[in-house]
């Protein structure tokens, strides 16, 4: 049994042992990308330091992920009760519509979702009793129906589903799908399990797909995070086992070696990260960027950590900060408001945190 495990187990009293490694790994940057903070007494400091500027919504079920429209509202989901709900900038909450085939368990549920261009359906990401799946709904900007099956059959299991979903600037989906608690599908380009899939908004391969099917990138375990910064490329959160957790630079056919290794190898044959965490402070989820710095969530970890990107000139990153250790309870999804905040969702009704009044909430973030 490894830690994780050992975590949910102790969390799930009554249940049997289950395999629940990625959403539980707390971890401390790594020494190549220490996790230092700056003087807080210096200017650079104090200028740059974003602060917590109010409640976006409270009483949210897993606040899983975040999708903006123009207005400046967002469609989230609830993990757990397969909801998805319309949040207003003012804190108007209202549901738009449920999943019905849905089966939360473990950490699965209904987790991605991602508009499409004109907003009229939305794509989500979800576990049923038999598979994850990927499903478009049309939204008529009240109420999400009718939805159409893309990709199913993805394997699930108690944890390791991945979810999220981003659009990339060429207009394809970019879906990351987990190992399912199997390791060895991450090495098989054949299976779409430890993937992340470019496919466009009918769920078919992307032209110019580097494997000729869905797969833009191999070699992953559990990526709960995705974001484009503004030169264009991709990003993603990763969960490890027990050693390293981990932000990737993602490349078109790249293999980033999992389960052959986690965190950096000098195997030429795969994509070492960009930056690795230990396995105390982090548990990465949601990721978002706001000019030339990723705002990663940290389950167990407990914080927003900031990594600086630099210029978009190579894959190298500053150092990682962490802020707001342990005053949120565990952090989930982070995205960018169209009015340059970030929203962050907390994640402690979710059965591993310790929920207190109004949990769970979306905090609106000034960076």
């Amino acid at each position: 049994m490894d830690r994780r495990q050992f975590l949910t187990a102790g969390a799930l009293a009554g249940l049997s042992v289950w395999v629940a490694s990625c959403a539980d790994a707390e971890q401390t940057a790594s020494p190549s990308t220490p996790a230092s903070s700056p003087d807080p007494g210096t200017p650079a400091a104090q200028a740059t330091e974003p602060t917590v500027s109010g409640i976006v919504a409270e009483g949210l079920n897993v606040p899983w992920a975040i999708a903006f429209l123009r207005d400046g509202s967002a469609l989230v989901t609830q993990r757990d009760d397969a909801t998805i709900v319309r949040v207003s900038p003012n804190g108007d909450v209202a549901t738009v519509g449920d999943v019905s085939d849905a089966a939360p368990r473990g950490e699965g549920g209904l987790q991605g979702i991602a508009l499409t261009p004109n907003e009229d359906a939305v794509v989500v990401y979800y576990t049923t009793e038999n598979d994850n799946r990927l499903v478009r709904m049309d939204f008529d900007g009240n109420r999400v129906s009718n939805p159409r099956p893309l990709i199913t059959g993805l394997d699930m299991a108690f944890n390791h589903h991945g979810g999220p979903i981003v659009r990339g600037p060429d207009g394809y989906l970019y879906v990351a799908v987990g190992d399912a608690a199997d390791p060895d599908v991450a090495q098989d380009v054949n299976a779409l399990n430890g993937k992340i899939l470019r496919v466009d908004d009918d769920g078919r391969p992307a032209p110019e797909n580097p494997f000729d099917n869905e797969v833009w990138s191999m070699g992953h375990r559990n990526n709960e995070g995705l974001a484009f910064d503004a030169s264009g490329r991709l990003w993603a959160s990763e969960f490890g086992q027990d050693r390293r957790d981990e932000l990737n630079l993602i490349e078109r056919g790249g293999n980033y070696g999992w389960p052959e290794f986690e965190g950096e190898s000098d195997d030429p044959r795969f994509i070492s990260p960009a930056a690795t965490w230990t396995t105390d402070e982090a548990s990465p989820a949601g990721l978002a960027i706001i000019g030339d710095t990723a705002y990663m969530a940290a389950l167990r970890g407990r914080r927003l950590w900031t990594i600086p990107l630099g210029d978009g000139s190579s894959s190298a990153v500053g150092q990682p900060r962490s802020l707001f250790t342990d005053t949120y309870g565990r952090l989930r999804a982070v995205a960018a408001a169209p009015d340059g905040s970030l929203w962050v969702s907390t994640s402690n009704t979710d059965g591993r945190g310790r929920p207190e009044d109004g949990d769970d909430r979306i905090l609106r973030v000034t960076v």
